[in-house]
């Protein structure tokens, strides 16, 4: 964002990184490509995107407007997971990621998660089996938390301890990608 002597400028488009971003507390700031101002990121611009949490890190295009309470985002475009990020979980190191990103996105919703111990289940719709969540497969999906309940996309491969995810993604940000990529 530019500074100007205007504290209400009209919205403009911004690319950045997530600074931090704490969903118990509803907020967190994005560090503007450009320099400036920290961009308050409020949950509920997070929530109509169709996420509830974003991880440290993750690359952002967001619309923005200066207010008299400083630089605030308006309308998330597009985040992207942090870049860099290795896996702690050796299920997971050892993949073969074209071949996930092969496999199929299945509906599912968490069960419980636990950012603390870094991990939670998910069951896939039309299943009564858990699939396992772990911290870093949400890292590296660009996610930080995830809700009892909340829907979401993940890909599914058998792990050395069973079914667990290899990637996760929020529910609406796949429909909305599919939807606009499928040939009408």
């Amino acid at each position: 964002m530019t500074q100007t002597d205007d504290q209400n400028t009209p919205p403009e488009t911004v690319v950045g990184t997530v600074k931090w971003f704490d969903p118990v507390k509803g907020f967190g700031f994005v560090l503007a490509d450009g320099g400036g101002d920290d961009i308050l990121l409020h949950v509920n611009v997070l929530r109509n995107f169709g996420q509830s949490s974003v991880a440290d890190g993750a690359r952002i295009e967001l619309v923005a407007h200066k207010t008299d309470r400083g630089v605030q985002a308006v309308t998330v475009v597009s985040i992207a997971p942090p870049k860099g990020l290795a896996p702690n979980l050796p299920d997971i190191a050892e993949l073969d990621y074209e071949a996930i990103a092969r496999s199929p996105l299945v509906a599912a919703r968490i069960k419980w998660f636990d950012k603390a111990k870094g991990f939670g289940f998910a069951n896939v719709f039309g299943s009564s089996e858990d699939v396992f969540v772990h911290i870093d497969v949400l890292r590296q999906s660009g996610l930080s938390d995830l809700a009892p309940g909340e829907a979401i996309a993940m890909r599914v491969i058998s792990g050395k301890r069973g079914r667990m995810a290899a990637e996760v993604r929020a529910w609406e940000t796949v429909i909305t990608t599919e939807d606009s990529s499928s040939p009408e």
